[in-house]
């Protein structure tokens, strides 16, 4: 489980056969679960100054992989005890959007994303949502996108400074939204058995 705020910068040095290299400060452990750029990833070698993780097909196919170059978000799976904060984020990215109208607003940054309608139903305005990772609040939602105001902040320790339109990032919709649509969608046969099976699942 994941928090939505970013730890680190993390570089990619190499990206081939599916395997992913990574340098950062951030020193993991063999099998630990560490968010890049929102994805929840497995390391499965490491050394002094990097470490690498691997992406399976179904990863590969439901994230931004061209952005898996330069500079990436970093977040380690949290830890028993550690303090909350953000919103709860699994690391299972639900679709990729598209960024496509980016307007200063103030002192902060509009940015409008476009996501496949399907996933529309699970962001709700003044929700959480996390984009590429970082965990935002959603402040209007439309037929196929959502809008984000983004803080200079957040400009300045995320990724987010470098979006231009038509950039490409990794959306996971909020967890609780999913369960919700799930267990409504079945209610005719809602039972506490049948919620115990549909948790189970997440």
């Amino acid at each position: 489980m994941f928090t939505g705020l970013i730890r680190e910068f993390g570089f990619v040095k190499n990206y081939s056969n599916n395997r992913l290299v990574i340098e950062a400060k951030h020193k993991p452990k063999l099998g630990d679960s560490i968010a890049v750029n929102g994805v929840c990833l497995t390391v499965i070698s490491f050394d002094e100054r990097s470490f690498c993780v691997e992406l399976s097909a179904e990863t590969r196919n439901i994230m931004a992989v061209e952005n898996l170059k330069s500079l990436v978000h970093i977040e380690p799976a949290m830890s028993l005890g550690e303090r909350f904060e953000g919103h709860i984020v699994q690391g299972h990215v639900d679709c990729v959007g598209k960024i496509t109208k980016i307007e200063k607003n103030d002192n902060a940054t509009d940015f409008y994303i476009q996501v496949p309608k399907k996933q529309v139903i699970y962001i709700i305005p003044k929700g959480s949502i996390a984009v590429d990772g970082v965990s935002l609040t959603v402040n209007d939602v439309k037929e196929e996108s959502f809008r984000l105001t983004i803080i200079p902040h957040t400009l300045s320790k995320t990724l987010f400074g470098e979006y231009k339109v038509g950039t490409r990032v990794n959306i996971e919709t909020d967890m609780f939204a999913r369960y919700l649509h799930h267990m409504f969608s079945h209610k005719k046969e809602l039972s506490w058995d049948s919620v115990d099976k549909i948790m189970a699942l997440y």
